[in-house]
């Protein structure tokens, strides 16, 4: 009976051995992981540009004298672009590049593209 019990007690800890090492080598079950992450902050990202967008072109609808409806919003990677086929004053495109400058993520604005008077 006790050489049965040594004999168990020596495969099974062979045996957790064996699948501890068989685990430890397997570097590549990492990848998956880290590809899932890579998606969920390209996610966030992509979550992020829109509501700035969204935030931005409420913002611009909402202020008086602005012809928010005119300006065209676009964000990519919290960058916002502002343009329109419509002129608008000088005075206008400031405003509107303030306003979009104050919106919490946005991280720079680029206004060329906003045709002006």
């Amino acid at each position: 009976m006790k050489k049965f019990a040594i004999a168990a007690a020596t495969a099974t800890a062979l045996t957790l051995t064996m699948a501890n090492a068989a685990f430890a080598a397997q570097p590549a079950s990492q990848a998956p992981m880290m590809l899932a992450a890579g998606e969920v902050t390209k996610a966030k990202q992509e979550t992020g540009d829109t509501w700035i967008t969204t935030k931005v072109k409420a913002d611009l609808l909402t202020e008086k004298g602005i012809p928010g409806s005119d300006i065209k919003v676009e964000t990519t990677n919290g960058v916002v672009a502002l343009s329109s086929d419509v002129a608008v004053t000088e005075a206008q495109k400031k405003i509107a590049i303030d306003i979009t400058k104050k919106i919490k993520g946005v991280h720079g604005v680029t206004a060329e593209a906003l045709k002006t008077q």
